[in-house]
């Protein structure tokens, strides 16, 4: 069924930005929500932002609000997070994963059955 493969990491200083793409497989980004979430060593895993890939509408926790900005391109079934004014502690394991829309809102958690990709990695490091 639905496959979501997450790509763009890597090593970037601290103010420096990176774009992550979600490319989604099995069908197409039509009227459900993806969401970004990441994990750094020791903590655990947090909802960053998510779409509705029909309408567009976003969430983005207060954590990278103004910082970053969540896209899609429903020709492509990809899914995008540009991160803009990195700091270190947005170092972590990025993933992107089918979250349910409750209440107009995504539901900021992978769904029942679902299962975590690999992610990837972003390093903001001096």
């Amino acid at each position: 069924q639905l496959q979501l493969v997450e790509s763009g990491g890597g090593l970037v200083h601290p103010g420096g930005s990176l774009r992550l793409s979600c490319a989604a497989s099995g069908f197409t980004l039509d009227d459900y929500a993806i969401g970004w979430f990441r994990q750094a060593p020791g903590k655990e895993r947090e909802g960053v932002s998510c779409i509705k890939t029909k309408d567009g509408s976003t969430y983005y926790d207060d954590s990278v609000k103004g910082r970053f900005t969540i896209s899609r391109d429903n020709a492509k079934n990809t899914v995008y997070l540009r991160m803009n004014s990195l700091k270190p502690e947005d170092t972590a394991v990025y993933y992107c994963a089918s979250v349910t829309i409750s209440h107009n809102m995504c539901l900021m958690a992978l769904n029942p059955g679902d299962h975590w990709g690999q992610g990837t990695q972003v390093t903001v490091s001096s």
